[in-house]
């Protein structure tokens, strides 16, 4: 039994012995990786220009009538082409006379080319509901005098730009206006 117990010693020392051993771990190079490339930059947005503020102009008016000139409609067209460019701003058209006629006539003359003017503006495109008119009659004359340079002056048109709602009650400042 010694003999059996001894040879299967041995077997299992050579089988032990026959198995291969791994060669030894040779130290693998050291893998430097690359850094990932940096993330694309997207240029910075452009801050959009706020588009300007419409600029209030006047359009002029001949003696007794509410008709448009060629230089009017002119002055109307570069209005309109400010007042769409933003479109968060009304406009109030004032309509004003010279000093002859009486308080009555010049108050319905005065309204008379305010609705002249915002017909043109709306032919244009203006949006109406951005459109409100008031006639001042002969009550706020630009240029004092009683000769035909003064009354040239106040026979117009005011085309004013108002932030906010048409018919909004306005300022004390604008009221004294």
């Amino acid at each position: 039994m010694r003999s059996i117990c001894s040879l299967s010693v041995g077997v299992l020392a050579l089988v032990a012995c026959s198995h291969a051993q791994p060669a030894p771990a040779r130290a693998a190079a050291p893998v430097i990786a690359e850094a990932p490339p940096p993330p694309a930059r997207t240029p910075a947005p452009v801050a959009a220009k706020p588009a300007a503020d419409v600029a209030p102009v006047s359009v002029y008016f001949d003696y007794d009538t509410s008709e448009l000139s060629p230089e009017t409609r002119t002055v109307l067209q570069s209005f309109f082409d400010q007042a769409r460019q933003r479109p968060d701003q009304d406009v109030r058209i004032e309509g004003n006379c010279d000093e002859r006629g009486s308080r009555e006539y010049n108050l319905a003359l005065g309204q008379r080319r305010a609705d002249t003017a915002r017909k043109h503006l709306e032919n244009l495109g203006l949006d109406p509901g951005r459109i409100t008119t008031i006639s001042n009659g002969k009550e706020r004359p630009r240029a004092s005098g009683h000769d035909e340079a003064a009354w040239r002056e106040n026979r117009r048109d005011d085309l004013v730009p108002v932030a906010g709602e048409v018919g909004v009650s306005m300022t004390a400042a604008e009221v004294s206006r």
